[in-house]
């Protein structure tokens, strides 16, 4: 045949160590039909500063690989929640070959068509320190690229299978095989594919494979024609809506040509005497796409299916077994409340009849790759009063693409050679049934219930007793919100939308409901209490302020007090937690008193007045509101940057710098002059500031954020406590003194302000005077 190669590729980006499904870097690709082969070349180089990273270490690199929907992932091996239904997917971990660069390759023979997902992580940070320094550009930090490129080779112009129409093939030496697919439409209960007058060879030595959806493998369902005459390959419950390929292959070393002919019959399960007759008035009678995929074909409704090379046969019937039924399917009504938030209902519902005599068959739609990233839930229950003392259980199975409705109504399973689906059960001792599916595959999912009475031989139809059960089904975005210790997360790739949890307080799970790690309730309030009650530390320092009349520094305190502990009282990630307003307020709050309380500080001990004289009397209090605006835009901006702190310190410092320096310039002399206010104030209260922001730098992590920030809290009122200058009084012109004869004018200088004397009540008012 001919081949067509395309290739995909997406944009490269960073990887993040794995701590939930929140973390991780989803990669969305599109397989198109007919496809034979797909390979995924999988790059992932490293970076750091903007340049290649080859003294990062070596961390591997897991890729899932999952056809329909998202992997559903559990690298930490954690606990998922009860009636949870977790999808299998392919996993592959990358090592590394180069100092800086490395690849993969994914090959994936004859996949599934439709939406493909990767999923790329690296490995659980053990016992690392985030540390914050790294936003200043003074470290630059390891980064781990990833990137997927995507080549797929596709066959075109496949021929094309009618239902009950003879092909008829010849197949050259050089040839090793041929390949056809048919439609298979809804209300299919049975394909049948016969390999018919084979001719060339002793004993026709041919193999017969078919596969759904995609081309076969060396396992899919296969029969060797020469120990089966009539070579008849039989598939019950196939897949609707799908298309079928059947693959002819020749045994290997048999010389010369062959011939044979291919039929396909499809039985009707509304209809299990007959086969689906060879001409149709239109597609829509099939449910079958107008156009074939091939080149230059006809619609099915347009004219008569196309004759072989060597003519067309007339169709072989087909003789079906007379106890296969077509159950009528009930449709539910779809009602999207919000994303990934659907409920399904039913038409004269949700209480369900199950009859004894044949099972109740609902439909559910998922739509394509909308519906792909929340959690299907299904629930029944069972009403024991309808079961008039019998011994009834209810059993359903949930299918994709296809319902499970097999004529022996004694079978308890949803599985068959080409089927796995899900089982419930009720019955009066256990009437509650759950099932949740995360990441489903989006089509048509079949529920089907049945009613069965327990006896001594095991289950059997019942007689006379109609069961009723109560049926719910729903899409949410996380299995039952992640509970109290999560959040469930609403994430985007590009244009497509999925929801995660976020687990908190050391829970982990799918659901956040995986305790071995989790936090104590003694623990969180603890924490709580800490976080909390060391904001009192702040009191000494307004009493301070206060005695010192530094009434502005004094309101800024309290207010860093109030909102530093209602926002970590809110900020708690158990069930400790107690907010008075919303959360956003009271970081922003919190945020904006600790960064304004470094401010004032450092323009107090700057003292700008004395230095600019009475000109400049207000510019103080400028300075104060500027540096309120300033901060307010630079929290919004970034709330976590380290600049938010060192940014507006180093600032301040500098305003600092400068008064002072232009103090001891005009003074000839150190500023602040006496060696006790250097020894007993600046200096611990230098030491105690730089600990404090050494700690928020650089020590401080999520594991020991309770404690640590606890420290922090103590050590920045504490520094705010000794580096708050004393009180600053006014020059005052003192009264005259008693002159000797010949002098002149008296000009008498406070010289407490000047030496910056803590307490000015027990200091001596010294006055000089000159004439």
């Amino acid at each position: 045949g001919l081949f067509v190669t395309d290739y995909f590729t997406r944009t490269p980006r960073k990887l993040s160590p794995f701590r939930s499904f929140a973390s991780i870097e989803l990669f969305h690709f599109h397989i198109p039909e007919d496809t034979v082969i797909a390979v995924w070349n999988l790059i992932t180089f490293k970076e750091q500063g903007g340049t290649f990273g080859d003294q990062c270490p070596d961390r591997s690199i897991t890729v899932y690989f999952r056809s329909g929907a998202p992997s559903v992932i559990n690298p930490l091996h954690t606990h998922f929640p009860r009636d949870t239904a977790v999808p299998g997917s392919f996993a592959l971990t990358l090592t590394w070959t180069l100092p800086n660069r490395t690849t993969g390759v994914f090959n994936v023979t004859s996949p599934l068509p439709g939406d493909w997902f990767l999923a790329a992580h690296l490995p659980k940070d053990e016992g690392k320190i985030s540390v914050k320094v790294k936003g200043l550009g003074l470290y630059e930090e390891c980064q781990y690229l990833f990137q997927p490129q995507l080549i797929v080779q596709r066959l075109v112009n496949i021929a094309v299978l009618y239902p009950g129409h003879v092909t008829e093939q010849s197949m050259a030496p050089h040839n090793r095989s041929c390949l056809y697919k048919v439609f298979v439409p809804s209300y299919t209960s049975r394909v049948l594919v016969e390999v018919l007058q084979c001719r060339g060879a002793e004993g026709c030595p041919l193999w017969l494979r078919v596969r759904a959806k995609a081309p076969p493998l060396h396992n899919s369902t296969a029969l060797d024609c020469r120990e089966h005459a009539p070579c008849q390959l039989v598939l019950d419950l196939p897949f609707w809506q799908h298309w079928y390929y059947v693959l002819v292959e020749k045994h290997p070393g048999v010389p010369g040509t062959i011939s044979f002919q291919v039929i396909v019959q499809l039985t009707d399960c509304s209809r299990p005497s007959l086969a689906r007759p060879p001409f149709l008035p239109s597609s829509a009678s099939m449910n079958m796409p107008h156009s074939f995929g091939s080149a230059g074909g006809l619609a099915l409704g347009d004219s008569p299916p196309p004759a072989s090379p060597n003519g067309t046969k007339h169709p072989v019937p087909i003789v079906s077994p007379a106890d296969e039924r077509c159950w009528p399917i009930r449709p539910t009504l779809r009602n999207e409340l919000d994303t990934f938030s659907v409920h399904f209902y039913i038409f004269f519902g949700p209480n369900v009849s199950v009859p004894p005599d044949r099972p109740a068959v609902f439909v559910i739609n998922l739509l394509p790759v909308l519906d792909s990233g929340g959690v299907l839930n299904l629930e029944l229950r069972l009403n024991v009063s309808s079961l008039c003392g019998e011994n009834v259980t209810v059993f359903g199975c949930l299918n994709h693409e296809v319902p499970l409705t097999s004529g022996d109504n004694s079978s308890v399973t949803c599985e068959t050679e080409s089927l796995a689906g899900f089982l419930l059960s009720v019955n009066a001792t256990a009437s509650l049934s759950r099932l949740r599916i995360p990441y489903p595959q989006t089509g048509s999912w079949y529920l089907s219930l049945r009613s069965l009475c327990a006896t001594e031989h095991g289950f059997e139809p019942c007689t006379n007793v109609t069961a009723e059960v109560y049926l719910r089904t729903y899409l949410s975005p996380c299995i039952n919100d992640c509970g109290i210790y999560g959040q469930c997360k609403l994430l985007r790739t590009n244009n497509y939308l999925y929801a995660a949890c976020e687990c908190k307080a050391g829970w982990n799970g799918w659901g956040c409901t995986d305790n071995a790690e989790a936090f104590s309730y003694g623990f969180q309030l603890l924490s709580t209490l800490l976080l909390c009650l060391s904001n009192v530390m702040f009191v000494p320092p307004v009493a301070i302020a206060v005695r010192s009349h530094y009434l502005l520094e004094a309101a800024v305190y309290i207010f860093t007090m109030f909102f530093s502990t209602f926002y970590h009282a809110c900020d708690q990630p158990g069930i400790v937690v107690f907010c008075i307003m919303e959360y956003d307020v009271l970081q922003f709050c919190d945020f904006l008193g600790s960064l304004m309380s470094v401010w004032v500080t450092v323009i107090a001990m700057a003292r700008l007045q004395p230095v600019v004289k009475q000109a400049s009397m207000g510019r103080g209090h400028v300075l104060y509101l500027l540096g309120a605006m300033l901060l307010s835009m630079a929290l919004q901006m970034d709330r976590h940057g380290l600049w938010n702190m060192l940014g507006p310190s180093l600032f301040a410092l500098g305003i600092m710098a400068i008064a002072w320096t232009a103090r001891t310039i005009r003074r000839r002399h150190c500023y602040p002059p006496t060696w006790k206010r250097w020894a007993f104030y600046l200096c611990p209260g230098a030491l105690i500031a730089a600990a404090a922001v050494l700690l928020y730098a650089f020590v401080e992590t999520e594991e020991n954020y309770f404690y640590i920030h606890s420290i922090w809290h103590l050590l920045i009122a504490g520094s705010v406590g000794f580096l708050l200058p004393p009180r600053a009084k006014p020059s005052r012109r003192l009264g005259p003194l008693p002159r000797r004869k010949g002098c002149g004018y008296q000009l008498c200088i406070n010289e407490q302000e000047e030496l910056g004397l803590v307490d000015p009540a027990v200091a001596s008012i010294n006055s000089i005077c000159t004439s």
